[in-house]
């Protein structure tokens, strides 16, 4: 199916409004308050297009359009959204702020144990989760973007001191947001004999055991990494094992929470209890992707233009910012290793610190490189290879492929890929994270692809695999009455799998920013052709051409229907002129319908002479 992101995005709206409110107000039914993390994504499936998108706007009543008001009905009228919107929002804060006012970042339910039967501790299951801070960032920043373009204008004073009463509690949110990613940032240093090195080494090299030369070259390439982290990295960074020794391989990224033994960040600002951390010093792909796509909200010329940040939020957000380069830098290097086959086409990744492999770990990289490409400005090869990879985990992921029967693939999407919590254990059983947006993903760093691509081959292949993409996802919204239209139902295109119940909000919200990345896609200007431009000067040089000697000829007697038909060839004329440089395709069609209208004219005028 084509993307189409007003609609789609419409659909979902509409179908989020049903579900989640109930007479005009906001509604968290059973699960609501038991993780920040769904409850992030709830809400942002409203507020990261209403503020990313200027469509779907929301902010200011009197420009919300009409089809978005529609979608919109069950919250209420134009005036009445908004205030609902602040509602549910002050409500996910309370819910999620302890009573000493510290904010909570809990995984909730999202937590499992290892073992069936086994009971998570409370403890366990108030433990923050770098999902909820990423999530906390990108909520955040739309709600406080959202609150200062809706009190520019005159409301009534009890909704202004709801939303005061909410900037204040969102601004502290994301300060502790800001503060608790520091804190799970970390540098793992390992020998290059050790297990993790070995493992390492097996990764660059295709399977192979490293030799010499080959970890030569890795030391480096990881040199300009290697030398930022010990220069310039502070606030809240605990190095576990030493980087002086250019002899030791190390990995960097996100832990799963606060990394066991960080040290806590002093900020002026009261964001209560900074809790000790328990999670290992080991970086976990997936989470590190999460960070990385938050953090690119708080860097966005949006937060810069509305002034989003305090002084102190921009000091916290300049060490984040060096975090999220080197973190780009380092993987994408690692995956871009080698001066033939790289790494990450060597499907499926193996991810070291947890000793898995899954297509989904290549997914993560992929998403790391293609952010990476993004700052770089990638060459056309970086971007036909990186494409094939795509290609590749779509039909691994039985996505563009048939699934086989009893297929060990489908577990990629139900339950999803299962991650051990290493440290989790230390206040009970041991826990895990399960990750079930692999097609989502999959669909949304397709988007930012074509985003990026200027080469027409390698951004149709991705249009087509986005779209293939998107059909299934479609396929799997759900068709019962408590979620209909949302996700996950599985068995929409993999009849051998089951439901995932409740509503999967964490499909949901990265449907939602697919259709804000498709946007982005078509705000751009299309792709220039050498050859559509070449074709385009051709004909507009012919068309100019005759239009100067069809204003040789003299008047007639049809003088005004002559005129308007002159009129017409020359404002396609100067428009085709004009969009030449960019829509060389527009411009040709333009210079032909002005080719056609002057062979008119000049038919019109033979005809006449031979009926003389």
């Amino acid at each position: 199916m084509r993307i189409q992101p007003r609609q789609q995005l419409l659909e979902i709206w509409e179908a989020l409004a049903a579900h989640s409110f109930r007479n005009g107000k906001w509604n968290w039914g059973e699960t609501g308050g038991l993780s920040s993390v769904a409850d992030a994504e709830r809400l942002l499936c409203l507020m990261y297009p209403a503020t990313e998108v200027p469509a779907f706007r929301l902010d200011d009543p009197d420009t919300t359009d009409r089809d978005v008001l529609q979608a919109l009905e069950s919250v209420g009228g134009r005036r009445e959204i908004p205030v609902r919107l602040i509602e549910a929002l002050q409500s996910y804060t309370d819910n999620h702020t302890a009573k000493d006012g510290t904010p909570s970042f809990a995984g909730g339910y999202y937590f499992v144990p290892v073992e069936t039967g086994e009971e998570l501790t409370p403890d366990q299951r108030a433990l923050g989760v770098v999902d909820s801070y990423s999530l906390a960032v990108t909520l955040c920043l739309a709600t406080l973007g959202f609150l200062k373009v809706f009190t520019q204008k005159p409301r009534r004073p009890a909704v202004l001191a709801a939303a005061e009463k909410l900037k204040d509690a969102t601004e502290t949110r994301l300060t502790a947001a800001l503060v608790c990613l520091l804190r799970s940032f970390t540098v793992n240093v390992f020998d290059t004999d050790s297990s993790r090195g070995r493992e390492l080494g097996r990764l660059v090299s295709e399977g192979r055991g490293a030799d010499r030369q080959v970890l030569q070259q890795l030391h480096r390439d990881l040199r300009p990494v290697r030398a930022v982290i010990e220069d310039r990295l502070s606030l809240g960074l605990e190095v576990e094992g030493g980087l002086d020794d250019e002899g030791q391989l190390f990995e960097c990224g996100w832990g799963w929470s606060v990394i066991e033994g960080a040290p806590e960040v002093t900020v002026e600002s009261g964001i209560g209890v900074q809790a000790d951390g328990v999670a290992q010093a080991t970086p976990y792909l997936y989470f590190t992707v999460n960070a990385l796509d938050g953090l690119a909200d708080l860097y966005s010329d949006r937060t810069l233009s509305l002034g989003l940040l305090n002084s102190e939020q921009q000091t916290l957000a300049e060490a984040l910012r060096l975090r999220w380069e080197i973190t780009q830098q380092y993987w994408s290097t690692l995956a871009r290793f080698g001066e033939d086959r790289w790494p990450l086409e060597d499907i499926p990744w193996r991810a070291t610190g947890q000793k898995q492999e899954s297509p989904y770990f290549s997914l993560s990289v992929a998403a790391i490189v293609v952010q990476d490409l993004v700052r770089l400005r990638a060459t056309d090869d970086d971007l036909t290879r990186t494409v094939a990879v795509m290609e590749r985990l779509a039909e691994r992921a039985r996505i563009t492929s048939r699934m086989a029967e009893d297929d060990p693939v489908l577990e990629l999407h139900n339950p999803g890929v299962k991650l051990s919590l290493a440290g989790s254990d230390k206040l009970g059983p041991l826990m895990t994270w399960t990750a079930p947006d692999f097609s989502a993903q999959l669909l949304k760093r397709c988007i930012q692809l074509c985003t990026l691509s200027r080469n027409r081959d390698s951004h149709d292949r991705l249009l087509r695999l986005a779209e293939r993409v998107l059909g299934h996802l479609w396929r799997r919204r759900r068709t019962d009455r408590a979620g209909a239209r949302l996700w996950d139902d599985i068995t929409g295109v993999f009849p051998q799998g089951t439901p995932l119940v409740p509503v999967s909000w964490s499909n949901t919200e990265r449907m939602t920013e697919c259709m804000v990345a498709g946007r982005n896609l078509y705000q751009q200007v299309p792709i220039r052709s050498t050859e559509l431009a070449q074709l385009a000067r051709a004909l507009l040089s012919e068309a100019g051409h005759l239009y100067g000697n069809e204003l040789l000829e003299p008047s007639s007697s049809e003088g005004g229907s002559r005129s308007a038909a002159l009129k017409s060839v020359e404002g396609k004329l100067n428009r085709s002129t004009r969009l030449l440089d960019d829509q060389p395709g527009t411009a040709g069609a333009l210079a032909m319908q002005a080719l056609t209208e002057l062979d008119n004219l000049a038919s019109g005028r033979r005809a006449a002479v031979r009926g003389m």
